[in-house]
């Protein structure tokens, strides 16, 4: 009975023992994770993420596949057509899928285009025909002004000295205000009506009516401002 006893104190120590023992993880390599590589990455990114800090760039471990090759449906009946005639095939290098055709782009800035088809002596005899169809156009003068061209507004100001109003020019026909307005109205600005009065025998004569007070300007044209840039520019 005291032997009983103390085996199944035993067994129960034994079991207790068993139960609290914490197991052994694996350690085998690979679980988990893909790599070794991987897992000290992804280590590093969650330290740097728990401290705060920026987290360096993940490294992919993936190898790219290979790019993609396609050839047109013409490509492949020149290639069948040289195949059946006996002759081998000219194929330009394929192109990659979704690149596009450059066809009429000029290629002057591509080195390896350029030298296949230029050489030294190629650009001496572009070089030499361009010297031969240089051609130097000698200057004109500057031809001058007939005078021509109609009543010269900034001469007639610099011409004259009296003030707008002063009478210099003796008039038969005066005119009532509103006439004069009337007809001044007839012009879009009174350098206009003043070219019309001069081109129509002013200041002497005022056949139009639009210098009523003898003074040479007609609409209210005053040349006091190209005098004072005469002046300006004299001194």
């Amino acid at each position: 009975m005291r032997f009983g006893s103390t085996v199944m104190m035993a067994v129960c120590t034994f079991a207790f023992v068993a139960g609290c023992t914490t197991p052994e993880p694996d350690h085998q390599p690979g679980v988990g994770f893909g790599n070794y590589a991987d897992y000290e990455a992804e280590r590093q990114r969650r330290n740097a993420e728990l401290r705060g800090e920026s987290l360096p760039p993940r490294i992919s471990s993936e190898v790219p596949a290979p790019a993609s090759t396609e050839l047109s449906t013409e490509e492949l009946l020149q290639s069948a057509e040289a195949a059946v005639g006996g002759e081998a095939p000219t194929q330009e290098s394929p192109r990659l899928i979704g690149q596009p055709d450059n066809a009429g782009i000029s290629d002057e800035q591509d080195f390896s285009a350029v030298s296949g088809r230029e050489t030294i002596e190629s650009d001496a005899e572009r070089i030499a025909a361009n010297r031969a169809n240089y051609e130097v156009i000698a200057p004109t003068a500057v031809p001058t002004r007939t005078g021509s061209g109609g009543p010269n507004l900034v001469e007639f100001a610099l011409q004259t000295n009296n003030a707008v109003g002063e009478q210099v020019h003796s008039r038969t026909n005066l005119l009532s205000g509103n006439r004069y307005e009337r007809n001044c109205a007839k012009y879009a600005s009174p350098d206009l009506a003043q070219m019309a009065f001069l081109r129509a025998g002013g200041p002497q004569r005022d056949r139009m009516g639009i210098d009523p007070d003898g003074d040479g300007y007609a609409c209210h044209w005053d040349p006091t401002a190209f005098r004072n840039v005469n002046r300006a520019g004299g001194n």
